[in-house]
């Protein structure tokens, strides 16, 4: 099937336009044509090769939201018109004990990611940044007609949506828990949102004064200067649970200090270098240290339709395929609110 997008071709060099196949649509495929593609960081790793095993050439991209213009005989979820979206996967195994629970996402084969990946058939993914994409039905999801003037704000859902939504559901966040998030960025605007939205108190931690005001905006109950010791201190040991969305290196002590008796502090950032941890930060006050990454497709529909429903999406700027190179610089910068989302219309 006949597909054209910006690629990377190689780390250095800027993303450019690229004429290439995707596999013909088979009776379980559904053909969606794309309105936008969020920008996430893990993009911008994978583009530069700062994680290893970059496959060129590289359609980067994995919020997809869109249209279905096409559908497979066997298909049951979608018709033509439907709003649908694709994100972080596009396989796995299906058998293993992780995908028969819905846990896709914690295949044991290792599900395979929508782009720079290999299915299982060997073919290389290519993600997004494109006009269309092709996938089983089970990896796509269903759109609420609600989302229908917002798809640009609902790119990023499916995968900064996904990301905080599902540790925060994990781990029990709701009425009469104290919950921090530390970053204030693409994933940690909706881990705000939705700690919020589940009826906890929230406390948001950032290390730039100049988003004190932003986060009071979206609804934090408090807002800490991370780099003010004194108001770190006041938190000692009284958090629930702490969500870090920082993907740069950050002392993750200082906040494992903040957690109360057996509270959690889980980690969905993903840094380029190891993150020390002192073992006493986890033993004075038997503390976890967790991790969480996206979710399985029933509860990332699950996101989905809640977010429909209590008229949640991402704050996001729109940028044109041709301002994705400046995009990457200003997500590296830290400068942009909260997202980026690029409308695909700009193709053509």
């Amino acid at each position: 099937m006949k597909s054209h997008g910006y690629a990377a071709f190689e780390p250095k060099a800027a993303l450019r336009p690229w004429s290439f196949e995707r596999r013909e649509p088979g009776p379980r495929d559904v053909v969606v044509e794309i309105a936008y593609c969020g920008i996430c960081h893990s993009d911008i790793h994978q583009v530069r090769d700062e994680w290893g095993g970059s496959m060129y050439p590289m359609v980067p991209g994995h919020e997809i939201v869109g249209t279905v213009t096409a559908v497979g005989g066997e298909v049951k979820k979608f018709k033509v018109g439907d709003l649908a979206g694709v994100g972080v996967m596009v396989d796995s195994c299906r058998v293993c004990a992780n995908c028969k629970a819905d846990l896709e996402n914690y295949c044991m084969k290792n599900f395979v990611g929508t782009y720079n990946a290999k299915g299982y058939d060997g073919a290389i993914t290519y993600g997004g940044y494109s006009n269309n994409m092709v996938c089983d039905e089970r990896y796509v999801h269903t759109l609420s007609a609600k989302f229908a003037d917002k798809l640009a704000g609902v790119a990023p859902l499916l995968c900064a949506g996904i990301t905080t939504y599902s540790p925060l559901r994990h781990w029990g966040v709701g009425p009469g828990k104290k919950v921090g998030v530390v970053g204030l960025g693409g994933l940690g605007h909706m881990g705000l949102k939705f700690a919020l939205s589940f009826g906890a108190h929230v406390v948001q931690f950032t290390t730039s004064a100049s988003k004190i005001e932003d986060a009071k905006r979206l609804g934090a109950d408090e807002v800490v200067l991370s780099k003010d010791a004194d108001a770190m201190a006041k938190h000692a040991a009284s958090f629930d649970f702490i969500l870090d969305a920082v993907s740069a290196p950050h002392d993750l002590n200082a906040y494992l200090k903040l957690l109360k008796l057996d509270g959690t502090l889980c980690l969905v950032g993903l840094s380029e270098e190891q993150l020390p941890v002192a073992p006493f930060s986890l033993t004075s006050y038997r503390v976890a240290l967790a991790g969480s990454n996206i979710g399985g497709m029933k509860e990332t529909q699950e996101m989905l339709d809640y977010c429909a429903e209590h008229n949640i999406v991402s704050d996001v700027e729109v940028v044109s395929v041709q301002q994705i190179g400046e995009a990457y610089e200003r997500v590296v910068k830290g400068d942009v609110k909260y997202r980026f989302s690029i409308d695909m219309g700009t193709l053509s």
